[in-house]
């Protein structure tokens, strides 16, 4: 998938909504998916080459490690260079499958909140302002909070899937 496909699939599944409310819910919306799954099946993978439900929210809460340092790249100065990184490698490094579910939703959940808490503070200007992505162009505080909002959804679906896989 190309980066305009990317872009364009998640400005599709955040679109009628409020990405910060969307940002706002999708911990809970985990916690719940979570709860739904027996233990010994959270780290199971649905399919060889598909991720876990405990590698889905690994990579979210290491994923918003990024989108934090981004937004704060924009906040701080106009036209901020924002740099892609490797998901599978990330994975690798961090061990996604063994990684404890709980801790990663609890990462994920602080760098969220303090996210929301600083969205919070932004100005009209803030919310303009805007970086230089290496894969995505240019993007101002608004274009990346909704893309981000798109990529919650896209891994909450993308969990429910799993969960399905593994429930059978």
């Amino acid at each position: 998938m190309s980066a305009a496909e990317y872009v364009a699939r998640l400005r599709s599944l955040v679109e009628g909504k409020d990405p910060i409310a969307v940002q706002r819910e999708t911990p809970a919306a985990l916690a719940r998916l979570i709860a739904s799954v027996p233990e010994e099946k959270l780290n199971r993978t649905p399919a060889p080459g598909k991720w876990s439900l405990a590698a889905i929210v690994a990579h979210l809460a290491e994923a918003e490690i990024a989108l934090s340092w981004r937004y704060r790249q924009i906040a701080e100065k106009e036209g901020a260079a924002l740099a892609g990184y490797d998901q599978n490698l990330w994975y690798q490094l961090g061990e996604y499958d063994s990684r404890d579910l709980q801790e990663s939703l609890a990462q994920f959940r602080l760098l969220r909140e303090a996210n929301l808490r600083m969205f919070a503070r932004l100005t009209p200007d803030d919310w303009r302002r805007s970086g230089l992505h290496a894969e995505r162009g240019l993007l101002t505080m608004r274009d990346l909070v909704a893309q981000a909002a798109g990529h919650d959804l896209s891994h909450l679906q993308q969990a429910e899937r799993a969960i399905a896989a593994v429930a059978i």
